[in-house]
């Protein structure tokens, strides 16, 4: 059965919630497409991305949320409603690892800050050994990275949505600061060397 995104979100609680602050007809008229398979949209920001916050929940009921980061793209989607990335070796606590095990539920946030961009998505996760798919293994691998990889998340979407920009303020990251100041580096250095040159004829009328 194809979700949308409220579906899952909206429990008998949340609707009592809605319903408390008069907003329980808002979402009356969403979107009710179905968001349980990957767009190009989705695939292509997914791509474009490196990090994400992913939660999950122990045994007792707490949630607990974990930043994922690497190289843009270590996030692979596999296809339309299977993502899949490499679990490297970190602090070695596997608070996420533990709690997929018990409860397979988990919810993403990718953000693009530039861009003021918010993907929200529900999946389940499957834990899999790194002999279990080869295949998957090698898709999802970066042979260059010097981390060590211990097990794959393979996660299979329940529904996604796509957030507003309120709120949301724009942070850049060291290559994107660097990419949109090299332009003024560059005419910078020129500007500089132009001045030494006129300096040195103006010191050196003769020569």
């Amino acid at each position: 059965m194809p979700y949308h995104f409220l579906e899952v979100a909206v429990t008998r609680s949340v609707g009592a919630a809605q319903a408390d602050m008069g907003a329980d007809q808002i979402w009356l008229g969403a979107d009710s497409r179905p968001s349980d398979t990957f767009t190009e949209d989705e695939t292509a920001f997914i791509a474009s991305r490196d990090s994400f916050y992913m939660a999950s929940v122990s045994e007792t009921g707490w949630p607990y949320v974990q930043h994922r980061g690497g190289k843009v793209g270590f996030l692979k989607v596999v296809d339309q409603r299977t993502p899949a990335f490499a679990d490297y070796r970190g602090n070695r606590q596997y608070i996420s690892a533990g709690n997929f095990a018990a409860n397979d539920r988990a919810c993403l946030f990718l953000m693009d800050y530039v861009r003021r961009a918010r993907l929200k998505i529900y999946a389940h996760v499957e834990r899999l050994a790194l002999d279990a798919d080869q295949e998957l293994t090698d898709l999802v691998s970066d042979v260059n990275y010097k981390g060590r990889a211990e097990r794959i998340f393979r996660l299979r979407l329940e529904a996604f949505d796509w957030n507003c920009p309120q709120h949301i303020i724009p942070r850049y990251t060291e290559q994107q600061v660097e990419q949109a100041f090299s332009p003024l580096r560059e005419r910078l250095q020129r500007l500089e060397a132009e001045n030494a040159t006129l300096r040195a004829r103006l010191e050196n009328p003769e020569r």
